[in-house]
């Protein structure tokens, strides 16, 4: 199959804005784009290419170019999306092609899945208050199974389970998008998603947990798409927020934040052989997790980053643990976005191998270079070529010096699968900003004119 371009024209260019509104909300505005000239496959039917991060590794990534007629889609309501989708033990190659905005809790508010449970966050906060339920043990008995019914009324709604061999891409011109959805990319292989803007996952019943920290937290449910257990994953070209509930105007209880948002794109639960490209992250507290705890899989967690944009980003981006992870080529903006200000970009935790290259960050005024990393003490990243404020920079170092909790800067593995890796990063932050995220694809794969 050949594979999309994101070469600049020399002779064509113009500039527009990114379709998905939730991008411009995020506080991005407009951004230029370019394209290539050459012809390409229809976007729905496109592959992996060769060599393109660690999802190209042993058979490839394919999703479901092999569809017949019949399988494949084009949906514009929950309800459409839900029934294309079908079993996910159905493992049929099929193309689901998302036109415009979709509303994953088709019109039903917080108030409609809590009617008839018995739960509402008054009685909740009234049982579960630390100063008489303690802080000792998590909570349990009426308002807490109430919540439990509550929210699984919720997650019939909102949760899009995918199966093996599909592809989930979004219509160009369309705006197309999951608003307030979580895709479940759990136990199958095989699976690509491009072009589609995530927005407004929120948790209408986020969960007390006195026992998290030391201070206690509301724990949230939902990613914007979650790979658990998932193999064989391309996800290119997508857009991911917040937007327009931002963090700064959520309530506090219990001393805490009432958090409704989880990941953007976490990867975890043994999920292996993922590459994540021309993404746009902005808006968001906790990025991506990969790894879901320090005993998650060893041998897995083989993940890809090139060439996406996080900008408004508080942390994880990634976290990671375990896995051997490849960053390369990608713009990290520390700039306070929304309310969103950067603690972190990378946290190499869990014996993780992280090798990190030819990245570029804007470093905002308010921040140090030594707070571009984090990590325990067990983790690695080998750095090399990375760039801060148009200086090539050892970050590793910088990290390490300032820490008593070091990063290890070498790693067991050599990235071979590093398909557009670009060994000059001064030009990423103008060239990527007219190429992520939703919206600038054309129906032949190409970067829009």
């Amino acid at each position: 199959m050949a594979s999309p371009t994101h070469r600049r024209s020399s002779r064509r260019r113009r500039t527009a804005m990114i379709s998905a509104a939730a991008v411009v909300a995020a506080g991005l505005g407009a951004v230029p784009f370019v394209t290539s000239a050459s012809a390409a496959v229809d976007l729905a039917y496109q592959t992996l290419p060769a060599n393109d991060g660690w999802a190209a590794s042993g058979s490839g990534t394919t999703g479901g170019s092999k569809a017949d007629a019949a399988h494949v889609y084009t949906v514009s309501n929950r309800a459409e999306l839900a029934k294309a989708l079908g079993s996910v033990s159905d493992t049929t190659p099929r193309i689901i092609r998302v036109k415009g905005l979709i509303d994953a809790n088709g019109g039903s508010s917080c108030e409609d899945y809590a009617a008839g449970t018995g739960y509402s966050l008054s009685a909740y906060l009234k049982a579960y208050d630390p100063a008489v339920w303690g802080r000792s043990k998590k909570p349990s008995g009426t308002q807490e199974n109430a919540r439990k019914a509550a929210a699984a009324k919720q997650a019939k709604n909102v949760v899009f389970r995918v199966p093996s061999n599909t592809t989930l891409v979004g219509v160009p011109g369309t705006g197309a998008g999951i608003r307030g959805g979580s895709v479940a990319v759990q136990n199958v292989d095989n699976v690509i998603i491009r072009n589609l803007a995530f927005s407004a996952t929120e948790d209408c019943f986020p969960q007390w947990d006195p026992t998290d920290g030391s201070q206690g937290e509301w724990n949230s449910a939902y990613d914007s798409v979650t790979l658990r257990g998932a193999t064989h994953v391309w996800a290119d070209h997508n857009t991911f927020t917040d937007a327009p509930l931002y963090d700064s105007s959520l309530k506090t209880y219990f001393g805490r934040k009432y958090q409704v948002h989880d990941g953007a794109l976490d990867i975890t639960n043994g999920s292996d052989l993922v590459t994540v490209e021309r993404n746009l992250f902005s808006s968001h507290d906790k990025t991506m997790l990969i790894g879901s705890s320090d005993t998650d899989s060893v041998g897995k967690l083989r993940v890809t980053l090139h060439h996406n944009v996080w900008k408004g980003i508080t942390q994880r981006a990634p976290l990671a643990r375990l896995g051997q992870i490849h960053l390369y080529n990608n713009h990290y903006d520390t700039t306070k976005v929304n309310g969103y200000a950067h603690s972190y970009s990378v946290n190499a935790r869990a014996k993780a191998q992280v090798v990190a290259e030819h990245n570029v960050w804007t470093l905002s005024s308010d921040r140090k270079v030594s707070q571009l990393l984090s990590g325990d003490g067990t983790g690695a990243v080998a750095g090399r070529g990375n760039v801060v404020n148009g200086t090539v920079t050892d970050v590793v170092a910088a990290y390490n010096a300032a820490s008593s909790k070091k990063l290890k800067t070498s790693v067991n593995w050599t990235p071979k699968l590093t398909a557009g890796l670009q060994t000059s990063a001064a030009g990423l932050p103008g060239e990527l900003a007219g190429t992520v995220g939703a919206g600038v694809l054309t129906e032949q794969g190409t970067v829009k004119r």
